[in-house]
């Protein structure tokens, strides 16, 4: 068992292998957070520093006890109206228009197995692999009650955590915000966000954290392209290899807010939850509401650490399903080769080129149902426009299949145009504001996934296309942020966007269970909905519709801290690049794609001779490679931000194999060596090249470093393999 509970001193011990996590029930109920950090034995309770803090509020239960108060104290579920003035955790409006709740300590359950929660994606493991602790709080004046919800998998030393509100009392209240809280009492710390925009998402940013909020988040409906609900912070001395750093991740793919700010006291408050500003969860007399899950872990030996723990839990304990750790298809997607310009004549060109060169997967992308040459019509009408592939779709599939290749296509569900029949018929569905004009993304609107019934015939139709043809692979796409936030049949508007992520989650989950063999991919303008929430649903998304291999280091590096190679969607397109104009050896197209799922985004049936041998050699060899490259342990070599090289590796659990990759992003005359540190090699032996034969002391790998050939052309890629001897 890693739950641990001292009934002596009212203390909380969450063990994993290599961290531990503290908190205690106080004389006057409140939980209080203790440690967090690496693993021991020993009791954090006499660190706690009791003094008269001027103008910090005292709870009556005090007296004159001036000494205590929750504005100072480390907390596991900060609330408003406790005397505490820091960002509070969670906030509740009650019937009468005041704030405030005040919970304390009830009871607990220690459980084998980890807890799952109704409607909402949330880390899963056996009963052998995770322990569950409820704690339930109850409010000293109203008849609320709070399970808080922690969930610990000691071998990827990972702690989850949740809650869940419930309203015995007879009046409604409201949820105004919602998150999981980390305090610290010391520490000099920085923050680690990932920032962007459409087609250049995840850009590593690292901040000081001082005496203002340091505040990130996603107003426009999904976890967005401009921010990721990841966020990491770090000892100021931490880097990839040493040092301490933590780790919060949502576990959820709607609005949401994340926050680090130090206190009049230099202590430090981390927060990541809902996005207050367009929540107003009513909850009735009988009701609950959950709070979506966040994912901690610790690393005492720096980011690339914090980066394996994430990768395991998310790879093996949210990631689900049929695909969840094999080697996936390599596709070609339809897209940069045809865009809406699609007929079956041309997708079974492609199919042809592909068979020939090994692909594994035809994906049929925007452009084959209702009326839909450009984004300007026919989402909402998911029927076959045959008139315009030329052929039923079950006959495009049989050829496709009969070449040798599987077939995927393209969605769109939560979508709809205003020049389409499903919009003539039912405008009501689409979140517009009475009386106003709608703001447009992309030249359509958004469906309301928040109504059932809206839910259930899009879901309808996309089981007729399903059910009568042979798909393997469908593609999730999501193409604009969501506004004019209004469901026609909600009382309260202030849930409808909580409610939209419920019922896009349980529109996945009947796919999930009825489609099991079908890869699901996400996509939200590629990057726009990358987290670990969808992730249980779709275990690869589209790392971003940029595809430019030199762009895309970068977009897949910041990605690298929080998410798997398997989860990340990967391809080599044409050049020119059709978003930068750049031009890339097809090698280091090629390079940059393997660290991913693979594919390609191009025209198969315009390349030349010599291309299509080296494609042919590069799609051989990423399935040789691909177990490893999925499920290996990923390193971060260098930082493409500001180093000339961008370099990373995967290692074999076993140690034995080690993939290298590196692309040279500047290139000089007469240029110095360059030499990169291989890292996590097992000391004292022999690792061989296996291409060249050439053999290297693992000590000096990690110490000296891999010395790479010059560079005879801009971009220039490396690719190595060695094994143990």
């Amino acid at each position: 068992m890693s739950i641990f509970y001292d009934q002596q001193n009212n203390i909380f011990h969450l063990q994993t292998h290599h961290t531990s996590y503290q908190m205690k029930v106080d004389s006057y109920g409140f939980l209080l957070h203790l440690y967090y950090g690496n693993r021991t034995e020993q009791q954090a309770d006499q660190f706690l520093v009791y003094r008269d803090r001027g103008f910090s509020s005292n709870p009556c239960d005090v007296g004159e006890d001036r000494t205590y108060s929750m504005d100072v104290l480390p907390q596991e579920f900060p609330c408003l109206g406790t005397g505490d003035y820091r960002n509070a955790a969670f906030v509740l409006q009650q019937a009468d228009g005041s704030w405030g709740c005040d919970f304390r300590y009830v009871s607990h359950t220690i459980k084998k197995g980890k807890y799952s929660l109704e409607g909402l994606p949330a880390v899963y493991a056996s009963d052998k692999e995770a322990d569950t602790l409820e704690i339930v709080l109850k409010d000293v004046s109203k008849d609320w009650e709070v399970t808080l919800l922690y969930g610990v998998l000691p071998e990827v030393d990972v702690i989850t955590r949740s809650a869940i509100f419930r309203n015995h009392s007879p009046e409604q209240v409201i949820v105004e915000k919602a998150a999981a809280c980390l305090d610290f009492v010391t520490g000099d710390f920085d923050v680690i966000t990932f920032h962007g925009r459409h087609a250049m998402e995840r850009n590593r940013e690292r901040s000081r954290v001082g005496h203002y909020a340091h505040v990130i988040g996603s107003r426009r409906g999904t976890s967005s392209h401009q921010y990721n609900p990841m966020m990491i912070l770090a000892a100021a001395d931490t880097n990839e290899d040493q040092g301490q750093c933590y780790a919060m991740t949502f576990v959820y793919s709607g609005g949401f807010e994340g926050s680090v700010e130090k206190d009049q006291m230099n202590q430090t408050r981390m927060l990541l939850g809902l996005q207050p500003q367009q929540l107003r969860y009513p909850v009735a007399a009988g009701e609950s509401f959950v709070v979506p899950e966040v994912i901690l872990s610790f690393s005492n030996s720096g980011l690339n650490q914090l980066s394996h723990q994430l990768h395991q839990c998310i790879r093996s304990h949210v990631c689900r399903g049929r695909y969840q750790s094999v080697v996936r298809p390599v596709l070609v997607n339809s897209w940069e080769a045809c865009y809406f310009d699609i007929d079956a004549q041309k997708l079974y060109g492609l199919a042809k080129e592909a068979a020939d060169l090994g692909i594994d997967m035809l994906v049929m992308d925007d452009g084959w149902f209702g009326k839909r040459d450009d984004d300007n019509s026919g989402l909402g009408d998911w029927y076959v426009n045959e008139e315009k592939l030329g052929m039923p779709l079950q006959e495009l599939i049989g050829q496709v299949n009969a070449a040798g290749l599987k077939f995927g296509i393209w969605f769109e569900p939560e979508m709809v145009s205003e020049d389409s029949e499903l919009y003539r018929k039912h405008p009501d569905w689409a979140f517009t504001i009475p009386g106003r004009k709608p703001v447009r993304g992309r030249n359509q609107l958004v469906l309301d996934f928040s109504r059932k019934e809206v839910v259930d015939h899009v879901y309808e139709q996309l089981c007729r296309i399903l059910d009568h043809n042979h798909i393997e692979y469908i593609k999730w796409d999501m193409n604009r942020s969501i506004s004019d936030v209004y469901s026609h049949v909600a009382g309260e508007q202030g849930r409808v966007l909580y409610d939209y992520v419920l019922g896009l989650y349980e529109f996945l989950e009947r796919l999930h269970e009825n489609y099991p063999n079908i890869l699901l991919e996400g996509c939200s303008g590629g990057g726009g909905r990358f987290d670990a929430g969808m992730l249980y649903y779709t275990p690869q998304i589209w790392c971003s519709d940029n595809t430019d291999a030199i762009d895309r280091l970068r977009i897949q590096y910041g990605t690298s801290f929080g998410y798997p190679v398997s989860a990340v969607g990967t391809h080599v397109s044409a050049v020119p690049n059709h978003q930068t104009g750049r031009s890339t050896p097809l090698q280091t197209r090629g390079v940059v794609a393997m660290a991913g799922t693979f594919g390609y985004e191009l025209d198969l049936t315009k390349l030349s001779t010599e291309d299509k041998v080296s494609i042919k050699e590069q799609v051989a060899q990423y399935k040789e490679l691909a177990p490893l490259i999925l499920n290996g342990r990923y390193y971060r070599l260098s930082d493409p931000y500001t180093d000339d090289i961008a370099a990373w590796q995967i290692l074999s659990g076993n140690q034995q194999e080690v993939l290298f990759y590196a692309v040279q992003l500047e290139t000089h005359g007469n240029m110095p060596p360059v030499y990169v540190r291989l890292k996590g090699l097992r000391e004292g032996v022999t690792y061989k090249d296996t291409r060249t034969g050439q053999r290297y002391p693992s000590d000096l790998l990690m110490n000296i470093g891999l010395p790479l050939s010059s560079a005879t052309q801009e971009y220039q890629s490396y690719q190595m393999k060695f094994v143990m001897v």
